[in-house]
């Protein structure tokens, strides 16, 4: 499997491939936001989904893949810290503000800042016209978040601590992309980094929320393992997809077409948290699956 994904490097089947899986990582990414936000607190959601993952690739880490390159460690040191910082931030936030307000403000914030990250570390640069295309997109990202600003009726007095919180926390998201980005291309088997990056990552919330978990009833304790198991399977499969994604093609375009997860965001906060819907909405959703579209049509 890895010497096929290897192979696909730089080739056009490789390029589609990506794509595939940065929509994919995209619909996944907003399941993984509700679940996360849902109706525990988030800083105990976000723990469990973590213990959970860490205690599915642990084998896979210590006794599949090939074990990590000298260089990797290093590397490994800084995503790690970067997500502790990403995660704090997120869970912040969330507490802070409503998920429809605060995740489009979060995705809004990450393409373009990754975008210019990647043009820096990577060497790969949009045209004019793929410039465009992100600006649509963000345009019509933080114009959702905007009308679901005005229409907030929840947590008011706080939404100013929660917007600021979710800019802080976009810009790491794009910090994150690219540096996950490089570590995946820095080692031979990219599977070797998806293990030990899922292993190294899932220790931090669980051991900072240990006294959280003391005093709960027993039925949210299992109710919140039953989401963290299933927010383990979504984010295997979407932070996996984007890593592998941006390994195959473009980081750029990658993020780009993962920040459509705002659609899906939307969608699944009207058909499961109950949130409203309009024409508005619905306009802003297709301006961002169109700067998306025009990203890919003109590269």
């Amino acid at each position: 499997m890895a010497d096929w994904l290897v192979g696909l490097e730089g080739t056009a089947e490789g390029a589609r491939l990506a794509y595939g899986l940065a929509l994919a990582a995209a619909m996944l990414h907003a399941v993984f936001g509700a679940l996360q936000k849902g109706r525990h607190d988030p800083w105990l959601s976000r723990a469990a989904i973590d213990a959970s993952y860490g205690v599915i690739a642990a084998p896979f880490a210590l006794f599949v893949v090939p074990w990590p390159e000298p260089w990797m460690w290093p590397i490994f040191a800084a995503v790690f810290g970067i997500h502790v910082c990403y995660k704090l931030l997120q869970a912040m936030a969330y507490s802070r503000g409503a998920y429809t307000v605060v995740y489009p403000v979060v995705r809004g914030t990450a393409p373009l800042f990754t975008v210019i990250g990647a043009g820096i570390l990577f060497q790969e640069h949009f045209n004019a016209v793929q410039w465009i295309g992100v600006l649509v997109l963000v345009g019509g990202i933080y114009g959702l978040a905007l009308y679901n600003l005005r229409h907030a009726i929840l947590g008011r007095e706080t939404l100013g601590a929660a917007l600021f919180l979710a800019v802080c926390t976009g810009g790491f998201v794009a910090l994150y992309t690219t540096v996950d980005a490089y570590g995946i291309r820095a080692t031979a088997n990219p599977f070797t980094f998806l293990a030990w990056f899922f292993l190294i990552d899932s220790i931090f919330m669980p051991i900072v929320t240990f006294r959280r978990w003391w005093g709960l009833p027993r039925d949210q304790v299992v109710s919140l393992m039953q989401r963290g198991g299933l927010g383990a399977c979504v984010a295997f499969a979407s932070f996996g997809g984007i890593m592998l994604a941006t390994r195959l093609g473009n980081v750029g375009q990658a993020a780009v077409l993962r920040e459509t997860s705002t659609v899906f965001s939307a969608l699944i906060g009207w058909l499961m948290l109950g949130e409203a819907t309009g024409p508005r909405r619905v306009a802003l959703m297709a301006m961002i699956a169109g700067g998306a579209a025009i990203v890919q049509l003109a590269a």
